[in-house]
Parts: structure tokens; sequence; C-alpha cells
């Protein structure tokens, strides 16, 4: 465990603007990537950006990163807002009530709604 210095966040950074679509979440995979993309002066340093290349792509999967411009990632959270299901989980044909269920929407007023059926076998 140490202490990530402003030059390995930096130069973690900009690699994944540039090279977005070539990283994974795999340390070891991005490890060979960073090596071919960029001249560094020690084994030690390519791995500590790596590791944090990794994390912030990971962190990138999850939502917006501060400090990371990626039309990528400001695509794919366009394309999680405009997701339409394939089929709605609130229209639906008719819902299953119990009888207490269907007493307490009488009570309410609400005892002549459409497609509401009242289940009348008894779960144990």
């Amino acid at each position: 465990m140490g202490v990530r210095t402003k030059t390995i966040k930096k130069s973690a950074r900009t690699i994944v603007e540039k090279y977005y679509t070539r990283l994974t979440l795999d340390f070891h995979t991005n490890k060979r990537i960073i090596d071919e993309v960029a001249i560094l002066p020690s084994k030690r340093v390519r791995n500590k950006i790596a590791g944090y290349t990794t994390h912030l792509m990971r962190r990138i999967a999850k939502g917006p990163v501060r400090g990371i411009s990626l039309k990528l990632q400001e695509e794919e959270r366009e394309r999680r807002l405009d997701f339409v299901p394939e089929v709605s989980a609130l229209e639906q044909e008719t819902i299953q009530i119990d009888p207490d269920t269907r007493d307490l929407l009488a009570s309410l007023g609400f005892g002549d709604i459409d497609g509401v059926a009242v289940n009348t076998s008894h779960r144990d």
C-alpha cells in the first residue's frame, strides 16, 4: 500500500481518455497496453499507472468519474437514461391481490378498479 502521486494519477487519467476503447477491467491486460502506448522510466511506475488505470476503469463502469472527460462516458449516461424496457413492469393485465388488500381498497373507495383479481388461495 502506498500513496499515489499526482504524476501517477495524471498519467492514468490521460491514458484512460486517449485509449479508453483498448483498456479493460483487468490489471494485467492494462499493464501490457500501457507498456505499448506510454514511455515509462521503470516497471514500478508502469505498474502503479496500470493499477490506477484499472481502478478508474472500474469506477467509470459504475458511473461518471470527475476529472475524466470521455465522450463514451457521456454516451453511456445518455444510453442509461434513454433505456426503455421491452415489457413494462407497470403495465400488467391483472394484478393479484389478497382478500385483506381488497377490503382495504374497498374501504378507501377503490373497490371497483379494473384489472384487479382477488387471489383466494391461502399461503402458509
